[in-house]
């Protein structure tokens, strides 16, 4: 047992020659990876213990050719080539003369460690050994395998056939020449391998575990409602799933087995599993497929979530709420403007004010150009667009609020600052007024005891552009009245956001969730584990994030991220929330982003 066997690999693998591919395990992943080899053009040897798991598999890639061909996409007799390249077995003696062994059995180390072995004895000493694991040591496989350089990992993500990410996993043990080879043949199957190491997660799953392992803690901590968190990160965010429903679909018991590894390589407390995951996978409730998770759905295997106790009762009308016809909105940035803009389309009267009234004039100047972008893109009637105008008033003074019902402030980011605005507040509005903060990191019950009213202070925290951002965060201190909290989730339907509620502790629900990933993501970086491009694009393409961690980082500014993520390392005091060293020498030599011309990566200037 040994590397000294090498040189068969170096001499005899190229990308050409795998040209005849065994699966073993034929669930929903080895299925679908059969499926994306036999389009491809390979033979596939598809081997499952289980007879009625190959006849599945069979009938499920009958079923997707069959929908081909009434696509279009392929012609019957493509379908029929396709379908004569994927046979099935139910012993591994039928990968003898299989240039590449892909294993997708269940995670569990024993048996996949016996799979090799067998594998070992029946396959030809040239043959690649590839493990689908996400979350088991590949160089503990290969150490364990007779030929260790010829065994790496090759991560598909679900589904195969629509997911274009492909992790290529190489060990200190695995012949560059086999990385090679698996990487041409991803390209190949239409796939973008990006090539990393082997630790817990890889790229992919290694930031998404660590961040759906926060939500579930964050849930059980009764924070917020799974709904109001699913709908933050997908709203907030634009992730094509919130994190719960996320994690019923992949597995309750994977993702705990996932954060298992991932905890025992890393003793980060970010990746400990939650003890939630534990006791849902106990008790069988391990999501979409036992028909119950985080989400109880109408049968086992369901996409369709169905209510249960824990569903959101039906508003009953009991916490009425105070009469909003005026709208204060404090400052002149692009949140101040967008949150104007918001309301004035609304049909409120807004009174913009900000430090100057030319401030507030350029203000209102911005959003008329926004209003105009909106008619010429057909979203706006040019009559939608004057009324709105005319509904803003620009003031050069808070005292022009004497009236409003409604304040909003969207000032600078700094608890002096709004402080300071919170105590004019309480002397220019009126009794009665409702009173919030838009603040993303601060605490809002800081910015209520700057007034004499504090049971009228509330946060509403919008998402940059506010006009196209749908979500808003409503962050009661216990010090808010009910009436008050009622009073801001009815002007929320009548702007037409989607309210979540949350308690008023860093972070509120997104940034608490997205900027630990990013710090993780940094933290990738710094361990030279990846580069920016690679990461980006695992997170792009294997998770369905709109932009990558390092495009996002960019975009928002980094100085602007550290604050965030040192405001959560304050209050959480977890040693895995302290800002990245990269991040902070970047801040420090003024490398902010975009908005600088480099960041993570280098802009061109306008």
């Amino acid at each position: 047992m040994g590397p000294q066997s090498t040189p068969d690999l170096s001499t005899e693998v190229s990308p050409l020659s795998l040209s005849t591919v065994a699966v073993v395990g034929l669930g929903t992943m080895g299925t679908g990876i059969a499926e994306v080899l036999t389009r491809a053009g390979r033979e596939v040897i598809g081997i499952d213990t289980d007879e009625a798991a190959a006849r599945n598999a069979v009938a499920t890639l009958e079923g997707a050719t069959a929908h081909a061909v009434r696509r279009e996409r392929i012609t019957e007799q493509e379908r029929q080539d396709i379908l004569a390249r994927f046979r099935t077995f139910t012993d591994l003696q039928a990968a003898a003369d299989a240039d590449l062994v892909i294993e997708v059995v269940p995670e569990d180390y024993e048996l996949k460690r016996q799979v090799f072995a067998e594998l070992d004895a029946v396959v030809r000493p040239d043959t690649i050994l590839a493990t689908g694991t996400n979350a088991l040591s590949v160089t503990r496989l290969a150490a364990d395998s007779q030929r260790p350089e010829r065994v790496l990992g090759v991560h598909f993500f679900n589904p195969a056939p629509a997911m274009k990410l492909v992790e290529v996993v190489s060990s200190v043990l695995t012949a560059p020449t086999a990385v090679a080879a698996v990487t041409e043949l991803a390209r190949d199957l239409g796939k973008d391998p990006i090539a990393v190491g082997d630790r817990p997660g890889f790229v992919a799953d290694g930031l998404l575990f660590g961040y759906l392992n926060q939500a579930a803690a964050m849930y059980e901590s009764k924070y917020a409602t799974r709904e109001d968190i699913d709908a933050a990160m997908r709203l907030g965010c634009g992730l094509p799933m919130g994190p719960l429903a996320l994690l019923d679909l992949i597995g309750v018991d994977t993702a705990r087995t996932v954060l298992e590894a991932m905890y025992a390589e890393s003793n980060d407390r970010l990746h400990a599993p939650a003890p939630i995951l534990g006791q849902l996978a106990e008790a069988g409730l391990t999501g979409r497929k036992a028909g119950r998770g985080f989400y109880t759905y109408d049968a086992p295997g369901s996409a369709t979530v169905v209510p249960d106790a824990k569903s959101p009762a039906a508003a009953d009308g009991t916490a009425a709420g105070r009469t909003v016809t005026g709208v204060g909105v404090a400052g002149s940035g692009t949140m101040a403007s967008g949150i104007a803009e918001v309301f004035a389309k609304a049909g409120y009267k807004v009174v913009l004010a900000a430090r100057s009234l030319e401030k507030a004039e350029l203000a209102k100047a911005r959003i008329a150009k926004s209003l105009g972008r909106s008619v010429d893109k057909g979203r706006l009637t040019a009559e939608a667009r004057d009324a709105a105008l005319a509904a803003i008033t620009p003031a050069g003074s808070l005292d022009a609020f004497a009236d409003v019902d409604l304040a909003v402030e969207a000032v600078a980011e700094d608890l002096t600052v709004k402080q300071e605005l919170f105590k004019t507040l309480d002397k220019v509005c009126k009794p009665g007024a409702v009173l919030a903060t838009t603040t993303s990191s601060l605490p809002v019950v800081a910015c209520a005891r700057a007034t004499s009213r504090p049971q009228d202070v509330i946060g509403m925290h919008f998402f940059n552009p506010a006009p196209a951002m749908k979500l808003v965060e409503i962050v009661r201190t216990v010090l808010t009245a009910d009436d008050v909290h009622a009073t801001v989730r009815a002007v929320c339907a009548k702007v037409r956001k989607h309210p979540v509620d949350c308690g008023d502790r860093a972070g509120f629900i997104v940034n608490a969730l997205l900027f630990p990933y990013l710090n993780n993501a940094i933290k990738m970086v710094e361990e030279h584990y990846a580069t920016l491009d690679d990461i980006d694009a695992a997170m792009k393409l294997g998770g369905g994030y709109p932009m990558g961690p390092f495009e996002l980082l960019d975009v928002v500014g980094l100085d602007v991220s550290l604050a965030i993520e040192k405001v959560l390392h304050a209050e959480f005091r977890d040693p895995g929330l302290a800002p990245s060293p990269l991040l902070e020498h970047l801040v420090a030599a003024g490398c902010l982003g975009r908005k600088t011309g480099r960041g993570f990566r280098e802009y061109a200037r306008r």
